[in-house]
């Protein structure tokens, strides 16, 4: 009896050490592991990077409207790409400039900003209907042309195109 129960823990493929089919196994389930491991680091940074735009262009849109509470034209002429060789742009920012229920005095807020790019996966361009205020002061309403360019692996980038005199309060973009 001993002679074969030696002969089947000899025969056992669990017993087997490097080289033999125990090994193998473990060295592809590591494998595997570290490729699930890469494979979400991977799917989380793109994810991450998407997810980005969105306060990119939130960004953009703050210190634009900043710079129009402020009645600083030049610094809403460098916000809006392409705007100083446009004159009716010029002029747009200009009127907004000097518009009294725009220019304010305190920190901006956002109340709401409804962006037809919003998580666009490539390029897009649209009206963002951007809503904000100064505490203690009326919400004003407005449209700014966004455009989205790039993708989700290369980068998004955010350029914005015009921005509207005060629409009502509840209006569409």
């Amino acid at each position: 009896m001993r002679g074969g129960a030696g002969r089947r823990a000899r025969c056992d493929p669990r017993r087997r050490d490097a080289g033999g089919v125990r090994a193998s196994g473990a060295l592809r389930r590591r494998v595997l592991i570290i490729v699930g491991v890469l494979l979400f680091i991977a799917i989380s940074g793109l994810l991450a990077r998407f997810l980005s735009t969105e306060n990119t262009e939130r960004d953009a849109d703050l210190a634009l409207v900043e710079a129009e509470a402020k009645g600083d034209v030049n610094g809403m002429l460098d916000r809006i790409s392409g705007c100083r060789t446009s004159p009716s742009c010029v002029a747009g920012v200009r009127a907004n400039a000097g518009n009294p229920r725009l220019v304010r005095k305190g920190t901006v807020k956002i109340l709401q900003l409804t962006s037809p790019t919003a998580y666009a996966l490539s390029g897009a361009s649209g009206r963002t209907r951007l809503a904000w205020t100064v505490i203690g002061t009326l919400p004003v309403v407005q449209c700014v042309g966004v455009r989205r360019g790039g993708n989700v692996l290369t980068g998004m980038t955010i350029t914005i195109e015009s921005l509207s005199a005060p629409i009502p309060n509840e209006g569409d973009c």
